[in-house]
């Protein structure tokens, strides 16, 4: 048997893959090998092998995979709206199209998501537009989509009056239209000028967050929140801005009829959506994409 022959016959037989193969030969047979050109068999099956260990770990590793948000020149259809407004196709991206009778959200309905990541590419008109991406969305929003709460209007200096406001906390207490995300999921805010637990990263009110790199305006961000369990982080620009574990016995009590309730309890395997707010909140939305942590799915 010639030395190539030999080292084929003990990789076959050994099962191993990689540099573990260097190991199983003797130092006799591996100096035949080289002799003979065996040192190119060996390279070339450590290439395959270590080629098709990286192919095996890839899925483990999570692999990002997009959900479209354009198709064929308009919002691609496995998106939907709740409540007021939507978005319109501007530079390639979706840009929110604000109403004065109310908020919304543009939910996508084909999945929900468990332990995963996802990746969102958006920029802000200013520092005080105001959007959000939810996560952990209950099966119930699903019922919600075409659905808009009691609508409002605002007077000729943009301001609301009692009246209005009464007809939004109506609204809010009854989980209306785009008031059903706020307190059946959770907001990680976009709005740069606010206070921490109202600021982009932060899971609005419960958790707060520190302020996002320093960056010209209105530039694009990307914006990655993990799920992993009752665990929710945020990075914003490779910045790790908030922290939120949904069993910690401290997190913050409910403040005012705007924040969400505390007492439902949110899944772990839930819908997205992306928040169009008030008027005069521009934001720009360029990619949604996830990818499982670990072996998830």
């Amino acid at each position: 048997m010639t030395p190539r022959e030999n080292l084929l016959r003990l990789y076959r037989r050994s099962g191993a893959s990689g540099s573990k193969f260097l190991w199983i030969l003797r130092p006799s047979t591996w100096a035949r090998g080289v002799a003979a050109g065996g040192l190119l068999v060996v390279c070339a099956f450590l290439a395959r092998t270590t080629v098709a260990a990286a192919d095996r770990s890839a899925p483990s590793a999570g692999r990002w995979r997009s959900l479209p948000l354009i198709t064929d020149g308009k919002i691609d259809v496995a998106w939907a709206q709740v409540g007021w407004g939507g978005f319109v196709i501007d530079g390639g991206a979706l840009r929110t199209e604000c109403d004065d009778r109310g908020m919304g959200l543009l939910l996508y309905k084909p999945e929900k998501f468990g332990d995963c990541q996802i990746r969102v590419v958006y920029r802000c008109e200013k520092p005080k537009s105001n959007a959000g991406v939810f996560v952990r969305l209950d099966d119930g929003v699903v019922a919600k989509v075409g659905e808009k709460s009691p609508e409002v209007h605002r007077d000729a200096k943009g301001k609301l009056s009692p009246e209005m406001i009464d007809r939004l906390k109506e609204a809010s207490e009854k989980h209306l239209g785009g008031w059903y995300p706020v307190h059946h999921g959770y907001e990680v805010q976009i709005q740069d000028a606010s206070d921490e637990f109202h600021r982009t990263g932060a899971i609005y009110s419960l958790a707060k967050a520190a302020p996002v790199p320093e960056k010209p305006e209105p530039d694009w961000r990307t914006m990655i929140i993990t799920l992993d369990g009752q665990r929710i982080t945020v990075d914003v620009d490779g910045k790790r801005l908030s922290s939120f574990d949904a069993t910690a016995p401290d997190n913050p009590p409910r403040k005012n009829w705007t924040e969400p309730i505390r007492e439902l309890k949110r899944p772990t395997h839930g819908y997205i959506g992306l928040q169009n707010h008030d008027p005069g909140d521009v934001v720009w939305f360029k990619e949604v994409s996830v990818r499982p942590l670990g072996g998830a799915e």
